[in-house]
């Protein structure tokens, strides 16, 4: 037998059930495995799992479905560690519906393991004919057995009034970020929250407080295919993994970063990184932290905590600016020093102060700053 296993976020990493499911698989067949999601590249490099699950593109999970569809495979994983069986199941759900979408032909069987080691973890057979396979890894894991049909009646929530769209986020708690397409839009107060859109910009949010500055940089969205998540992007305690730098580069890279969703990877062979806004630093600094790479953050102390322990490597800068000027400083670095390029690159001979540059402009700016060297 063929199998592919998507495997989906860090915590089903950090909780070694990946690898152990995994292996457990190569007992019925040849087995290939990878990732969707940034931070869970994160936890594959720490856990020294490159060789075992592919992070060399960055898929989200549905993307990664479809490629072990088109690859014909016998059979098809689904593996995820949501922060309840609700979130897990609700997650499976609406990516199993947008990997439909995608495909011509959806005869391949295709099951989810959610939340193993826990009481309310579950085997979910979205697709096909492999009821003994699901049963027999219920048992092997303890798992609940829970049919598509449960969760749609139980947990699945669009409602449409006019032109505005109502999206249930579930298993939600109150004082958690809710986080839209990797961008903080807003902090939740209760345990029952709906996003509301309209004309495709999310307007207000019930159960909820909207983030203004973070709608704004969502910009526009498709309420009904985004990916939501709430809470912290990883919880667990870990070791960061430093990777060895291959061979020196013969010139100087410096790379601009201003979203927190783009691909941070694609940076891992540059030498420093200057980044834009209080959670792109964080989010970015933690990665490249593996990759001994210091970053310059442009910050305005507005930080939403999205994973517990941010590392920085030592060298980094983190500007702290007056509230709300993050975002403009950050326009006038890439038009002033950038020429609007992302990748700035030197030769020997021409390598600039990068942090000398930055404060000439944010003295022209006449704008108040702190500065921090890690």
């Amino acid at each position: 037998m063929d199998i592919g296993v998507v495997v989906h976020g860090p915590n089903i990493i950090d909780s070694g059930y990946a690898k152990i499911i995994i292996d457990y698989l190569r007992d019925f067949g040849s087995v290939s495995a990878r990732l969707g999601g940034t931070m869970g590249r994160t936890a594959v490099i720490d856990s020294s799992l490159e060789n075992v699950i592919d992070i060399s593109r960055k898929l989200v999970p549905s993307e990664s479905l479809k490629l072990f569809n088109d690859d014909g495979k016998d059979m098809i994983f689904l593996l995820n560690y949501g922060k309840s069986d609700v979130t897990g199941q609700v997650f499976g759900y609406k990516v199993v519906n947008h990997y439909f979408d995608k495909i011509k032909e959806n005869d391949i069987p295709l099951i989810q393991i959610e939340r193993p080691g826990e009481d309310d973890g579950s085997v979910i057979l979205w697709n096909g004919d492999a009821e003994d396979v699901a049963d027999e890894i219920a048992c092997k894991f303890n798992l609940n057995r829970v049919t598509p049909e449960e969760i749609y009646e139980k947990h699945f929530g669009m409602d449409f009034e006019d032109n505005r769209i109502h999206r249930l986020i579930h298993g939600v708690s109150p004082g958690e970020n809710i986080m839209v397409n990797s961008v903080i839009i807003g902090k939740s107060t209760s345990d029952r929250l709906v996003l509301i859109a309209e004309d495709g910009y999310i307007v207000d949010i019930e159960g909820g407080i909207l983030k203004p500055h973070g709608v704004e940089k969502l910009s526009k969205v498709d309420l009904d295919k985004a990916i939501i998540k709430t809470g912290l992007l990883r919880k667990s305690d870990v070791k960061p993994r430093i990777l060895e730098k291959g061979s020196e580069n013969e010139s100087y890279r410096v790379a601009f970063v201003d979203h927190a969703g783009e691909d941070i990877y694609r940076y891992r062979d540059a030498d420093l990184v200057v980044t834009v806004g209080d959670d792109t630093t964080l989010i970015s600094s933690d990665i490249l932290y593996r990759f001994e790479i210091p970053i310059i953050g442009i910050t305005d102390g507005d930080l939403d905590k999205v994973v517990e322990h941010g590392f920085k490597t030592p060298g980094s800068i983190i500007f702290e600016l007056e509230s709300g000027f993050d975002d403009v400083a950050g326009k006038e670095i890439f038009n002033g020093i950038f020429n609007n390029s992302p990748i700035l690159e030197f030769g020997s001979d021409e390598k600039i102060d990068m942090k000398q540059a930055i404060i000439e402009i944010l003295n022209n700016m006449n704008c108040k700053y702190k500065l921090k060297v890690i």
